[in-house]
């Protein structure tokens, strides 16, 4: 499984552990990544993603999960979120046809 947030697409990240004597050995930076559910309100499921904890802070102030993965460029989803997203758009655009 892939250390990469499904959201932002936020990846591991390399650098330099440099010591006091400027010593430099390779070092890796993993993203925060935590298991989540998150729920879709326009879909009224729950979708179980594996999202970086500021991709997760960014859902909330955004206002959901919905409005996340519409402002969202789809370089960046995963391809299950990217499914999510096209549901979502699907299912929104069936509402305003029908009202």
């Amino acid at each position: 499984m892939a250390r990469r947030c499904e959201l932002s697409g936020k990846d591991v990240m390399t650098g330099n552990n440099v010591s006091h004597a400027n010593n430099r050995s390779r070092r890796r930076f993993l993203p925060n990544l935590c298991n989540v559910s998150l729920i879709s309100d326009t879909l009224g499921e729950t979708f179980k993603l594996r999202v970086c904890a500021h991709a997760l802070r960014s859902v909330e102030h955004r206002g959901g999960l919905d409005a996340y993965l519409l402002k969202s460029a789809d370089g960046d989803l995963s391809d299950a979120a990217r499914k999510i997203k096209v549901s979502v758009k699907r299912k929104q655009a069936e509402a305003a046809a029908a009202a």
